[in-house]
């Protein structure tokens, strides 16, 4: 059987190897081992199986931006999979093989298949693809070549890209070119400002690229804002983080200072007074930043892969695509939840997770939550959780976010969270024991707020000696919680609140080596966790949290508006 270009080589070579086919799209990072290849998110189709060597197929990517840097890093080693097939859009995987290819000499084909030839392919053993074609047992799919539309670059732009600004500028205007044309795009965009997330030391090859680029002369020309690092920066020595480990990752962190960078180091860069306004243009990277970008503040940002942050950051251009415009803003599928009544901060990051698997490769509208009336801080645990089981960059709440008004296409369709779904959502990411050992708040970096909050339902009390209670938050959020007392008073219930690192780079020993299971009110934590930790991993409100941390006990039960006497 002959497909008749029924597949488009995003990126160019050759290779041959089985097939591993996904029926539902992988976060490399948090999900993929970088030391071995094997898929490690524990919530995956594909858990415990090695992707080196492999024809991977899988719908798109989602989650984590660092994916890209962990492809990359598997490129390096020789661990990544022969070829990566995809049925959609993808950018962050097919920005770690360009990387790859551009700047490392490591080819790593990328194609897009038609959904008739990837159900096609998906059934084969194995696979080998030529320049023209990928053939298997019964079954050749011709290939059409690379995208070549032609970029409208303004003279800047082309000064850029012939070496006026250093080889540095003229790697990173190379590499936007080739990402917009593979995303179709025409023109590039001028941005404002950009979040770097390539600083986590997801893996070596994070090191190698940014160090190349440093050293090549690279400097940001806009003001640019970090994501959490792998380490606290003033402290890993003193913690414990042996060296193998803390010495990269501090270089990591001091390459982008280098470069320009601010050093704030946090995942929550919309608490920063940088935080931008409805309708400006930037280039953030991380996966629940740009979302909230997006959703709540209304600003315009793709979901920029690793590595792609800061080639924007050094050209301050970006490819015009995506939802930068007004049309891949709105949403093709519309999900209605059923709200119950007195819902508390657990219900949020459920929501966001649930919301996601309904709508994992498309922007959805939310329906039914205005009664509930989110903080900020709800929105925040929203959007984290969706980014763990959604490709799409942002997400719209009726009555609730800036752009939902008229946001659903004409042809959307509709889905209901129903709340026996949340009940099995619930279960599934309980799936621990009662008694735990450490508490985890802050994932993404806790707000003042949030601090505030903890404080105030600890009342003073002490945690149980048994159990560790760790608070992550960025550097002026934890400044300004000692200038209230409310880190002083946290302290004195022997809570620890730790800068620049977060729950999803924290290592050993600054995770508590002997927990067995830990307590956390972050969904995006729930889901990664089990597998980044080891652990079993539950998922409570903050209420929970606090008798966790006072008696290293937490009875498994369903919430109250989930319970039959709530509804």
């Amino acid at each position: 059987m002959t497909h008749s270009i029924a597949a488009h080589s995003i990126l160019g070579g050759t290779a041959e190897g089985p097939v591993v086919a996904a029926p539902e799209a992988l976060s490399f990072w948090g999900g993929v081992d970088p030391a071995t290849g094997a898929v490690i998110d524990v919530h995956h189709p594909l858990h415990g199986i090695c992707l080196t060597g492999s024809i991977l197929m899988m719908p798109s990517s989602r989650g984590s931006c660092t994916g890209s840097g962990v492809l990359l890093d598997l490129a390096l080693t020789g661990r990544a999979p022969a070829a990566l097939v995809f049925s959609e859009a993808e950018d962050v995987l097919t920005l770690g093989a360009l990387i790859a290819a551009e700047m490392f000499d490591k080819q790593l084909p990328v194609l897009r298949l038609s959904r008739d030839a990837f159900a096609a392919l998906a059934k084969a053993k194995s696979a080998r693809i030529t320049e023209k074609a990928i053939v298997a047992e019964g079954l050749t799919i011709e290939i059409a070549p690379p995208a070549t539309a032609k970029l409208d670059l303004e003279d800047a732009d082309r000064a850029m890209l012939d070496g006026r600004d250093g080889v540095a500028v003229e790697a990173a205007m190379r590499i936007i070119c080739a990402m917009a044309a593979q995303q179709g795009a025409t023109r590039l965009v001028s941005v404002t400002q950009g979040h770097i997330d390539g600083c986590i030391y997801a893996s070596p090859a994070n090191l190698t690229f940014a160090e190349k680029m440093a050293d090549m002369g690279a400097r940001v020309r806009l003001p640019t804002t970090m994501n959490a690092i792998s380490v606290d920066r003033a402290n890993w020595q003193a913690q414990g983080v042996p060296s193998s480990f803390g010495d990269p990752a501090a270089r990591l962190a001091d390459a982008y200072v280098r470069m320009g960078c601010r050093p704030t180091f946090t995942c929550s860069p919309y608490l920063l007074d940088s935080a931008p306004e409805a309708g400006e243009a930037i280039a953030w990277a991380e996966s629940n930043a740009v979302i909230y970008a997006n959703t709540v503040l209304g600003a315009r940002t793709a979901k920029h892969p690793d590595f792609l942050d800061l080639c924007i950051a050094l050209t301050g251009r970006a490819p015009l695509s995506g939802v930068y415009l007004d049309e891949h803003r709105k949403a093709s599928r519309v999900i209605d939840v059923d709200l119950p009544d007195a819902v508390d901060d657990a219900f949020w990051p459920l929501i966001g997770y649930l919301a996601g698997r309904a709508a994992p490769d498309r922007i959805p509208l939310l329906r039914g939550l205005a009664a509930a009336k989110p903080s900020p801080d709800d929105l925040k645990a929203l959007c984290a959780a969706f980014g763990t089981t959604s490709a799409s960059p942002m997400l719209h709440i009726e009555g609730v976010t800036p752009e939902a008004e008229d946001a659903a296409t004409s042809d959307a369709d509709t889905v209901t969270i129903t709340r026996a779904e949340m009940a099995a959502a619930w279960t599934v990411l309980n799936d621990g024991p009662e008694d735990v050992e450490l508490v985890a708040i802050g994932s993404p970096h806790a707000s003042l707020n949030e601090c505030r909050a903890l404080a105030t339902t600890l009342a003073g009390r002490t945690r149980h000696r048994d159990v560790a209670v760790i608070v992550t938050a960025g550097r002026e959020v934890i400044a300004a919680a000692r200038a209230e007392g409310v880190l002083s008073a946290l302290e004195a219930s022997g809570v620890q609140v730790l800068p620049d690192l977060c729950w999803c780079s924290i290592s050993e020993p600054v995770f508590p080596t002997q927990t067995r299971a830990l307590m956390t009110n972050s969904g995006k934590y729930a889901h990664y966790g089990p597998g980044l930790s080891g652990r079993a991993v539950r998922l409570g409100n903050l209420a929970d949290c606090v008798t966790a941390a006072l008696t290293g006990r937490v009875p498994a039960r369903m919430p109250d508006w989930l319970s039959p006497a709530g509804r």
